[in-house]
């Protein structure tokens, strides 16, 4: 069986029981974790540990916690006061586990499907998600990495144009494909509402709403928008359902497209 799994955002017992629930087998089960593993819960590193040592039959793709990771690993920039993944930073195998994370991609294809954190911007097709995400991923894995993710935080661009530069362009991408909530249709983004999709900003919708959306014919799942509720949308997974707030962890079976929630297990 593959699964498909929201943020776990560290909630490692959460993710154990869910596990149990699913009935998985190491031999058998894929896993596809939507990004966002580390960070706000108290087990960022117990997480990561398990995912990267299970690459066989376990993938990710980047969420915008496991990128802040790496920002505050690689670069001056210092954890804030909510930051969870100290204990990762501490590590003996830290090197290892940062390794991992440089080496993981912010868009998975899966059969017809995409497997993203956060979204893909109206205006772009399948190609061009995967094409954007491929360059940045490059990027993760040049001799530069430090100098690249230093650059890499800010609002701006806030739209896609063609003749953007490789670090305009890059971080762009970051944020759409790992922050977007709301934008409008030609992709401009917004980054100061998180509240569910009837509360959108004054001129922008939910990514997936945009009528034109170029991948409307093909599924999404993503995680990231714990506050998104009821979405009633042809071809549109959202799979993060708020485990670290107290709410569920859930996976998505690919196979026979049951959904399986495990109630969070986490104390805060």
């Amino acid at each position: 069986m593959d699964y498909a799994i929201g943020d776990v955002q560290g909630c490692f017992k959460s993710l154990k029981g869910l596990l149990n629930k699913i009935n998985y087998n190491i031999d058998r089960d894929r896993l596809y974790f939507l990004g966002d593993v580390v960070n706000r819960g108290n087990n960022s590193l117990e997480t990561l540990r398990f995912i990267q040592s299970n690459q066989d039959n376990i993938n990710m793709v980047l969420g915008n916690h496991d990128f802040h990771l790496l920002v505050c690993a690689l670069t001056e920039r210092q954890p804030n006061k909510n930051d969870t993944f100290l204990d990762i930073l501490s590590a003996s195998d830290k090197t290892v586990l940062l390794d991992y994370l440089l080496t993981r991609p912010l868009v998975i294809e899966h059969k017809d499907a995409l497997f993203v954190h956060a979204g893909v911007p109206p205006q772009w097709s399948k190609s061009d998600a995967i094409t954007n995400a491929e360059a940045v991923h490059k990027n993760l894995q040049s001799k530069n990495v430090s100098e690249f993710l230093s650059k890499m935080y800010g609002n701006y661009p806030n739209k896609w144009t063609d003749n953007l530069s490789n670090e305009e362009g890059s971080r762009y991408t970051i944020n759409a494909l790992m922050r977007m909530r709301f934008c409008k249709e030609d992709g401009e983004l917004e980054f100061e509402h998180k509240l569910n999709v009837d509360q959108n900003p004054e001129n922008f919708e939910a990514w997936f709403l945009h009528s034109k959306r170029l991948m409307a014919e093909e599924e999404i799942f993503f995680g990231h928008w714990s506050s998104l509720k009821d979405v009633n949308s042809k071809n549109i997974y959202p799979l993060d359902h708020g485990c670290v707030w107290g709410e569920s962890l859930t996976a998505y079976n690919l196979t026979n497209h049951n959904y399986i929630s495990q109630k969070s297990l986490e104390v805060n």
